[in-house]
This record gives structure tokens, C-alpha cells and sequence, in this order.
């Protein structure tokens, strides 16, 4: 899907995030989510798991100081709804041919005239050839228009 009908100030924020992410930069990564960010996860159990802008950053510098190679940047920007100040961008988003690709939510607020990641969630990205949709299919018809 094209990005140019979004926000070019947006687009360019997903791709430095996923780039100074992908790379653990720490220091950079500091300054481009809000103190307060909730970053959630679906777990394997079925629970979501809540992490502070702490945890989640304490998660990229162990593996950056372990010596873990590069995560990929591949994503692929499905959807920005923005209103004023605040934005939701859903990705695609494969990090590694070890990790399953996610579903990324990103729930973006502008501070001091810059976009920020207040909050994140992670799925598993869906298996498309089997999804059936969230709603089941009607068993009645739809009433014509008057």
C-alpha cells in the first residue's frame, strides 16, 4: 500500500523508530516514546502482557549488550488515522526470519511539535488464508432501503 497519502512527518517517524529500534540505539530510542508509554504484548497464553517504557527499553539493551546481530527494519505501513495531535499507525511488521511477524499498533501524540510513540501493542499477525473475519457470516438478510 502507498504511504503517500499519509502524513509524510509520520511516515518518516515509523521509519527512524524502526531503524533506531531495529539497531537497539538506545539513547535515540529514549527520546521517541513518552515517559508513560504502555507497551503491550499478546502472550502465548492469551494474556497481555504490559511493559514500561523501562522494561521494553531494558529488553533492547540487553540484547545490544549481548551482542545480538541487527533486527531487520522490514515493515510495511498498513493504516494512520490522525487526529490533531494524536495518530494510530498499524504495521506489518517481521523482524527476524526466527520471530513470527507481528500486528503493530502504534498510538503516536505529538510533544513539543514532535511525534512520539505513547503506547504499542504487538500481536501475531493473523494467518490470512484461514481467517473467517470477527464477525460471523449473517444468517438473515440485510433489510432493502426504503
Amino acid at each position: 500500500m502507498s504511504t503517500t497519502h499519509y502524513n509524510p512527518d509520520i511516515v518518516q517517524f515509523i521509519d527512524v523508530l524502526a531503524d533506531t529500534g531495529s539497531h537497539y540505539r538506545i539513547e535515540e530510542m529514549e527520546d521517541l516514546y513518552i515517559d508513560d508509554l504502555a507497551f503491550l504484548v499478546l502472550t502465548a497464553e492469551g494474556e497481555v502482557a504490559r511493559l514500561s517504557k523501562a522494561q521494553m527499553l531494558g529488553e533492547f539493551t540487553s540484547r545490544r549488550d549481548a551482542g545480538e546481530p541487527p533486527l531487520s527494519t522490514d515493515k510495511r505501513i498498513l493504516h494512520i488515522e490522525e487526529q490533531g495531535d494524536q495518530a494510530t499507525a498499524v504495521l506489518y511488521r517481521h523482524m527476524s526470519k526466527q520471530a513470527d511477524p507481528a500486528l503493530y499498533e502504534l498510538r503516536l501524540r505529538k510533544v513539543d511539535g514532535n511525534w512520539r510513540v505513547a503506547g504499542e501493542t504487538v500481536t501475531p499477525w493473523p494467518n490470512l488464508e484461514q481467517g473467517k473475519g470477527f464477525l460471523p457470516p449473517r444468517t438473515k438478510a440485510w433489510p432493502a432501503a426504503a
